[in-house]
């Protein structure tokens, strides 16, 4: 277990990078193939861009909509394929863990190990994840307040880790929609830790979208994806996630969420110009003395 007030020096260059660090990669890993190319051309518009890139790909997406979807490789073989992208291009890897017995595996080659929404309370999780001494990303549920932010982030340090982020991922409007609350990004500063947007999954429209033959599945709006990402990075967050595919129709896994490869360039080209100018990071200092005549 490591000190509970020493920070480790990659989350250190996380939390200072400017004007923000990313979190990309596919939403679950295909294939070897495919993870490794989908570095490679991350990677290559990351570095020309100047920008501290995490690759992110999921072993197991345990919490699909339907039983039936894809689900990934699973643990072993997906964690083959997670060294391989690190040994192969040197990138830092985020991969997420649904079970408590999970974490000290993952740990052997994840640097983040994010905890999914809809676990982000799961105290047994939190504090295994924690022990790794590994930096954690806990999602913000889609059902909770940003105030649990803070509970979730002190679950971590209490368990002797205190690299912890946390991460804003939308809101649940109704049955199968999302907003992103900008307030939220605010609000979980409280929390102590760096904020990040999850700018692809907060456009989900959860379980909204009708199958052939019976069923739903996740639908999205991948079209307003810059439309949050410009929104949040104005706010002035550390760090942004999010899942990039190289064919997002043909996507196995939250399709309609996954943005573009041939658009990565573009959207960080205008994100990391609203934030050289945004002044979102440093808060405004509210003066409510009266204004005299001299003013």
């Amino acid at each position: 277990m490591v000190s509970a007030t020493a920070t480790s020096p990659f989350f250190d260059a996380l939390r200072t990078a400017e004007p923000f660090f990313v979190m990309a990669g596919p939403n679950v890993i295909e294939s070897e193939e495919h993870a490794l190319k989908m570095a490679r051309q991350i990677k290559s518009v990351t570095d020309e861009l100047g920008l501290q890139l995490v690759f992110k790909s999921s072993f197991d997406k345990a919490n699909r909509t339907s039983s039936a979807s894809f689900r990934g490789p699973g643990l072993e073989y997906g964690l083959k394929v997670l060294q391989q992208v690190k040994t192969t291009y040197g990138l830092p890897i985020v991969t997420d863990v649904h079970e408590a017995y999970q974490c000290e595996l993952v740990a052997r080659v994840a640097d983040i190990i994010q905890i999914p929404a809809f676990l982000c309370r799961q105290t047994d999780l939190l504090v295994a994840a924690a022990k790794t001494g590994r930096v954690i990303n806990i999602k913000k549920g889609q059902f909770c307040a940003s105030s649990v932010m803070a509970n979730s982030a002190n679950k971590i340090r209490l368990a002797g880790n205190p690299n912890v982020m946390v991460c804003e991922r939308g809101t649940m409007f109704g049955y199968n929609d999302l907003i992103v609350d900008p307030r939220n990004l605010e609000w979980m500063r409280e929390a102590n830790a760096p904020v990040i947007a999850d700018i692809t999954h907060s456009l989900q429209q959860p379980a909204g979208k009708k199958l052939d033959g019976g069923g739903v599945a996740s639908g999205g709006l991948r079209e307003l994806i810059p439309c949050i990402a410009r929104a949040c990075v104005a706010v002035g967050v550390d760090g942004l996630f999010m899942e990039v595919h190289d064919n997002p129709l043909q996507a196995p896994c939250d399709g309609p969420t996954q943005w573009p490869l041939r658009n990565l360039k573009a959207l960080l080209e205008e994100l990391i110009a609203i934030a050289r100018v945004t002044k979102g990071k440093e808060p405004l200092n509210i003066d409510l003395t009266p204004v005299d005549e001299e003013f």
